[in-house]
């Protein structure tokens, strides 16, 4: 099977044209999908949140020969490939080991049971769930109740489904959550926190919050979950990754660079 062939069928669920809407109506930068390909027959593929050494890995083990990623292997444009610098040494051995390369990144934050979705799901979304910045039918950024608990339960229970070795909690611990907010990845900032404390919500969950943005939740009443940025997503990516993987038509296995948790 060609990639090409593999690509429509992903891009069939995630559309990257949900990329390309988002970054029209709310700005940002992308570049989703295919990024590498040598023309060859694929035998499978790996998925991996990330074009990490460790993926490069595995799929040459495996005998695979083509990587999925969320984040863009490539994201912004490069002068040249160096194999003494490590993203030009990553992108080189797969062009050496005959690996391709998708990364399908906004996109799947944005679409329906997508990976800020799932995030959603993970801290214990109940009920209607309301999209902070709206698609047709999807978008990024949830507002959401959850079951009433301590803010110390809250943390936990989102460590323990997320897999997360690390998390750093702001505010009372004894505080009753009841409403809640999620973004994926690093997506809080002033609009999002405005958001949040209009919906009513008593915690915010995101990774790589800037430490104005923290102080400024908490001073509107927000209790703060800060992940890492690898455990707020890949526990969504993994779900898009079994929703896939027996619809490509490849044999498919899925790699996890838990040291990242």
């Amino acid at each position: 099977m060609k990639l090409s062939e593999i690509y429509t069928k992903i891009d069939a669920l995630y559309p990257k044209r949900l990329s390309d809407e988002y970054i029209e109506k709310y700005g940002g930068h992308d570049n989703s999908g295919i990024l590498l390909d040598g023309g060859k027959e694929i035998t499978g593929a790996v998925f991996s949140l990330d074009l990490s050494m460790g993926a490069i890995q595995t799929a040459i083990e495996q005998g695979k020969n083509l990587i999925v990623t969320h984040h863009p292997a490539i994201f912004f444009p490069i002068a040249n490939l160096r194999f003494d610098d490590a993203l030009g040494r990553r992108i080189l051995t797969c062009a050496e080991n005959g690996i391709g390369i998708i990364s399908m990144h906004l996109n799947m934050d944005c679409a329906s049971g997508g990976i800020d979705e799932n995030l959603a799901r993970a801290v214990g979304a109940k009920g209607d769930i309301l999209i902070t910045e709206p698609l047709e039918g999807c978008g990024y950024g949830r507002l959401f109740e959850v079951a009433p608990k301590t803010f110390s339960a809250f943390v936990s229970d989102i460590q323990r489904e997320l897999s997360a070795q690390r998390a750093f909690a702001y505010g009372d611990l004894g505080r009753e959550i009841q409403r809640a907010a999620s973004f994926c990845g690093a997506g809080v900032d002033g609009a999002a926190i405005r958001r949040a404390k209009e919906y009513g919500a008593q915690a915010i969950v995101s990774a790589d919050i800037k430490h104005n943005y923290i102080c400024d939740a908490l001073e509107s009443g927000l209790n703060v979950v800060q992940l890492t940025h690898y455990a707020s997503e890949n526990y969504g990516f993994k779900k898009i990754y079994q929703n896939l993987c027996d619809k490509l038509g490849v044999e498919c296995a899925y790699h996890e660079d838990g040291f990242m948790l």
